[in-house]
């Protein structure tokens, strides 16, 4: 199979999961770097069928492309359900990413109130992830798109990139504040 004829089934197969949980969405293809993203304030899900296909290829467990690409469509679906929660978030993430822009990353690693912004951050999108993972469960549960032991699997694996990044920037704010801590004293 050449390149065209993945990506088409890809799209197809995008569309074909909206179209049995009963939503409508529009599907983009992009070249952001990120598998599968909901824009909440275009309302479209955006794909970069590369990226796809090597986030793919990170899974830890062996799943088929076709069930790794429901999975996150269904996923991406559940940001949509939570459009409204994401809205209300836009100035903050406007705010948080004007700082982001007019700081170096050292800048932003090494100063406590820089960091504490990046950790905001972190836990605004955790939340919006679980929130999407819990809303794909349900649709999955209701419209029974695939075997819940292959969801989790997605699901874990999706989750870790959030946690860990989080975790690590976590470790980074702690020993930035112990050395102030030493500092002062």
């Amino acid at each position: 199979m050449n390149d065209f004829q993945i990506n088409y089934g890809i799209e197809e197969l995008i569309k074909s999961t909206v179209k049995a949980v009963d939503m409508e969405i529009e599907i983009r293809k992009d070249n952001s770097g990120i598998n599968m993203s909901y824009n909440f304030i275009g309302n479209y899900i955006g794909v970069d069928m590369n990226r796809l296909l090597i986030a793919k290829s990170e899974m830890p467990a062996l799943i088929s492309l076709e069930l790794y690409v429901k999975i996150l469509t269904i996923h991406e679906l559940g940001h949509a359900i939570d459009r409204n929660a994401l809205m209300s978030t836009l100035d903050r993430t406007i705010e948080i990413y004007n700082i982001k822009q007019t700081h170096t990353l050292k800048e932003l690693y090494n100063d406590v109130n820089l960091l504490e912004i990046l950790l905001e951050e972190h836990e605004m999108n955790l939340s919006f992830e679980q929130t999407a993972w819990s809303n794909a469960e349900k649709l999955n549960q209701i419209y029974n798109i695939v075997e819940p032991m292959y969801f989790e699997k997605v699901k874990k694996h999706s989750l870790s990139t959030y946690t860990d990044s989080y975790q690590a920037d976590q470790s980074l704010y702690n020993l930035l504040i112990e050395e102030t801590s030493e500092q002062i004293a």
